[in-house]
């Protein structure tokens, strides 16, 4: 059994989890979700936890116990508090703005690169430079943000690019002229 598929998931207030057959939707003040779990595996919802556990027929389908709880978990907690990725550009000329639909980045391309934003997800620009992409689906908050940083990711000589915030660039020597 899987350690992490055992712990009960808590429901915060104003959560509210439904399971349909083999459909479980998760609905809070950040909007609503809803996962597909597979066959074998039980979402049970009491008053205020929810349990994922196995059939006793797919003991051999343990490796999804513990994903499937903490994919549920995640949607509880992006209902509830919403998951949010921080960003920063590090170079001359670099920055961001939000037009409308997309994202236009300008850095150092011939041409500005815009990128669409999907739904379900806010992003907001500060001072030019920081871009913080904000949602309550785990997994597409951190996609969008991989999807920004891949546009120009920071180089080890003068670490100029788009990195998250926190991320530490190891740096390079430069190259040491003749004596």
């Amino acid at each position: 059994m899987s350690r992490i598929g055992r712990k009960s998931i808590i429901i915060a207030k104003g959560v509210e989890v439904t399971v349909s057959g083999c459909d479980v939707f998760v609905k809070g003040p950040k909007g609503i979700l809803s996962l597909q779990v597979k066959e074998g595996v039980e979402v049970t919802v009491d008053e205020d936890t929810v349990v994922v556990s196995l059939a006793s027929k797919y003991e051999h389908m343990k490796n999804f116990h513990g994903l499937y709880r903490a994919l549920i978990s995640n949607m509880v907690v992006g209902v509830s508090e919403g998951f949010k990725k921080d960003l920063e550009m590090i170079g001359v000329g670099y920055r961001a703005a939000v037009k409308g639909e997309g994202l236009d980045l300008q850095i150092g391309c011939s041409h500005p690169t815009v990128l669409e934003i999907p739904t379900g997800i806010s992003v907001t620009v500060e001072k030019n430079v920081k871009i913080t992409v904000s949602g309550s689906d785990k997994q597409a908050v951190g996609q969008f943000a991989a999807t920004i940083r891949s546009k120009r990711p920071p180089e080890p000589y003068k670490g100029k690019g788009i990195k998250y915030v926190g991320e530490y660039i190891r740096r390079k020597a430069g190259k040491s002229g003749k004596s």
